[in-house]
């Protein structure tokens, strides 16, 4: 699906230069010398490297790429120098950046096949950078093809096998988990990725239970799928006024991984899944009105993470919740001025039909605290104001627990994924106090991440709770590093090292 064949991964012990690799990479700090390896495969360059180095042709600074055609006739055919920049500033995230790089000009080269040393760890764990290596190379060199015909259908010279070579017997154990681990991770990128990017009329509430059921028969994990006439048994009047305009069936997805665990902490996700937000009777603008087909990425988010979990068998109780629906306009559609009855029987005001999404939540988030879980993590497109505040360099943390932050922002730095911590002051509860019911589903322009968090908050009262604003971040319409324009897959990396973290954690 989207990216067409993936790159596969395979470790070999032996010296750098002992192989005729169509092309090897090396990579470099910026203004020191050849690394570890590198004087052997320069000899058998006849000295090509040094001299490139020497004249300053290559001067290593971070994510730069220089393809030399080696003459001996011993060693790799082509060497790739990728820079790392300066030494004290290189972490994982570096390193996921510049394997990127390496990546994206080794498929240049045309060779099908790459080898790479990796840089000497320094401060940092060989696992990690080699999980790091595997994720920055593998999402560089996503593509989503899947609506391409004729010659743009598929990539003519796709980078098929990728080599780490290590002379060292006793890193193979790390390395070994280290890339089965940055698989995992890619992997749930990619997917989310590529739902992400599906097309509106075929990436509905019915794919996203579809993309559930399939996870749920991989891993054995316990599936619910609620239609209309159920959840309005339920009482779900949050999801079921934003569906009211909509013919395409809701769904209200729940995927439960170690489902009858009892023993187990659970751990509670919840998705916004509006496969394609017209605004509904507020209609939006027409302009980049298409790319609200990503409006779906918060509950792409939670599926790929229990994707992941599943294959990792985390010794976790998490569930999945993902609420899905349209909003469109139609003469059924909800309005502004309507009241709608929200799963836990508390009432909301609408005076905005395209602030829909804390309305699938306020359920999602109300159904979770139900299987009393030891904290919940939403994840939404949620808020323009989000975008405002803090553009697509970081998502927006809000939470009423500060070690639930703490740890999410950890696994947000861990993952290149920032994460930053916004206030959910009770002013912003105030803000959306209603005349005519308990809430009103927007406080106005003022804060409006703000108060849309503050919504949030007040139906997860009485359990730890932590909101990720991703409007920012959940797409974008250019490359940058390994972020591909359209969805990027925001999320699941964050949230799987969390959870990971969490099940190493003493008296979990």
């Amino acid at each position: 699906m989207g990216s067409g064949k993936a790159v596969e991964f395979y470790i070999v012990q032996r010296a750098a230069a002992a192989g005729e690799d169509p092309v090897l990479a090396l990579f470099l700090h910026e203004g020191e010398p050849l690394p570890a390896g590198g004087a052997a495969v320069d000899e058998a360059c006849g000295g090509l490297l040094s001299r490139v180095i020497a004249s300053g042709e290559f001067q290593g600074k971070a994510r730069s790429t220089l393809l030399l055609h080696s003459a001996g006739k011993s060693g790799p055919r082509r060497v790739l120098l990728v820079g790392l920049g300066k030494r004290g500033a290189l972490d994982v995230e570096g390193v996921r950046r510049a394997a990127g790089a390496a990546a994206l000009a080794g498929q240049a080269a045309k060779a099908g096949e790459m080898s790479a040393v990796l840089p000497a760890p320094g401060g940092l764990r060989l696992e990690d950078l080699a999980a790091a290596f595997v994720e920055g190379s593998a999402l560089a060199l996503y593509r989503y093809l899947d609506h391409r015909t004729g010659e743009g259908a598929e990539n003519p010279h796709p980078l098929v096998r990728v080599t780490l070579v290590a002379a060292d017997p006793d890193a193979r154990a790390a390395l070994d988990r280290g890339v089965a681990f940055g698989r995992v991770l890619a992997d749930a990128a990619v997917f989310a990725r590529d739902v992400g990017n599906t097309p509106g009329n075929e990436g509905t509430p019915t794919f996203l239970a579809g993309k559930a059921r399939e996870i749920a028969s991989e891993s054995g994990m316990k599936l619910t799928v609620l239609d209309r006439a159920d959840m309005e048994r339920e009482g779900m009047g949050g999801i079921l006024g934003v569906a009211r305009g909509t013919e395409e069936p809701p769904k209200f997805i729940v995927l439960e991984h170690n489902a009858g665990r009892a023993d187990l902490p659970l751990y509670a996700l919840v998705g916004k899944g509006v496969t394609f937000d017209s605004g509904g009777i507020s209609l939006k603008p027409g302009a980049d009105m298409h790319e609200m087909k990503f409006d779906k990425c918060g509950a792409v988010a939670v599926l790929a993470t229990m994707r992941a979990v599943g294959r990792l068998k985390l010794p976790l109780r998490v569930a999945g919740i993902c609420p899905a629906t349209e909003n469109l306009p139609s003469g059924k559609a909800y309005k502004p001025g309507d009241v709608v009855r929200t799963l836990g029987g508390r009432t909301v005001e609408i005076l905005n039909t395209d602030a829909e999404g804390r309305m699938l939540l306020v359920d999602g988030i109300t159904w979770a605290k139900r299987m009393q879980p030891r904290c919940i993590v939403d994840l939404a497109t949620l808020t323009g104001a989000c975008v405002v505040a803090l553009g697509d360099a970081a998502s927006g943390l809000f939470s009423t627990d500060d070690r639930l932050a703490s740890s999410l922002e950890s696994a947000g730095a861990a993952a290149g994924e920032r994460l930053w911590r916004m206030p959910v002051y009770e002013e912003y509860t105030e803000q959306i106090k209603s005349d005519v019911a308990d809430f009103k589903n927007t406080g106005g322009r003022n804060a409006g991440a703000c108060t849309a968090a503050a919504l949030l908050k007040a139906h997860a009262e009485g359990t730890p709770w932590a909101h990720l604003d991703i409007a920012g971040t959940a797409w974008g319409g250019k490359d940058r590093d390994y972020v591909r324009k359209g969805a990027t897959g925001v999320g699941p990396r964050t949230l799987v090292r969390w959870l990971v973290a969490e099940s190493a954690a003493p008296g979990k």
